[in-house]
């Protein structure tokens, strides 16, 4: 059995094996915020990167600028998610007529590693030496915290470590309070940090975004009956 040390004691024990300089995994949600907020007293460069779930959407862009100018002060990479590409290649609410072309694209799977290896690819940094901070909470979930118990806050085969593992949501909210970053205004469209094509955040977006719900629809045409679905229901 693992023993669990406290996110602090991650932070410090990181910080020794790897030097002055970090990886964040920021998704731009509050846990990851947070896991700035943990390592950045203690490392002299922190080189976040960010995942795209559907590229050019204004209130991801506008909400990256303002992260770059005034908490990075430094570009934030910008790679797609491995969800964008699963889902295409998945047909998700793609036509039949889009498989063929799907199909000959051959676009390709890949994994957090992957993404991984990318970010210290552009850096210059040697993956064997590197980790990434990742806003994984245990009070997420049951199993999260079963995980931590079972396996500790680093995760060598995965090259990442969780400095907030350890932080409710009052801790979590009242640091980002005090530290005067806004979140973006993706918690005043959906509450949460966007990370899908359900009902959820695609209603919001058709209501208040209604160019980025289009950008969508470009990408995934058929999104537009989960709304259909939703509103026929109620109605």
């Amino acid at each position: 059995m693992s023993v669990l040390c406290s996110s602090e004691e991650v932070v410090r024990q990181v910080r020794q094996e790897i030097g002055p300089k970090s990886i964040l995994s920021f998704s731009r949600g509050k846990d990851s915020i947070g896991a700035y907020l943990a390592i950045r007293d203690h490392f002299e460069e922190i080189v976040p990167y960010h995942l795209y779930l559907v590229p050019g959407l204004s209130f991801v862009d506008e909400s990256l600028d303002y992260y770059e100018r005034h908490v990075f002060r430094r570009k934030i990479i910008n790679l797609p998610h491995p969800s964008f590409f699963r889902w295409l290649n998945n047909y998700t609410f793609l036509p039949p007529g889009y498989a063929q072309v799907i199909r000959s694209a051959k676009l390709p799977n890949f994994s957090y590693l992957d993404v991984f290896s990318w970010v210290c690819r552009i850096e210059g940094l040697d993956p064997e030496k590197m980790l990434v901070a990742s806003g994984v909470r245990a009070a997420d979930s049951p199993l999260r915290r079963v995980a931590f118990s079972k396996h500790g806050a680093i995760s060598y085969s995965q090259r990442q470590y969780y400095p907030v593992h350890d932080w409710n949501k009052a801790r979590l909210l009242s640091q980002i309070d005090a530290s005067g970053i806004p979140l973006p205004d993706d918690y005043l469209l959906f509450g949460r940090s966007f990370d899908g094509l359900d009902y959820r955040f695609l209603k919001p977006l058709k209501d208040q975004r209604p160019a980025d719900y289009r950008r969508i629809l470009e990408f995934f045409p058929l999104a537009e009956a989960e709304v259909h679905r939703y509103e026929r229901a109620a109605a």
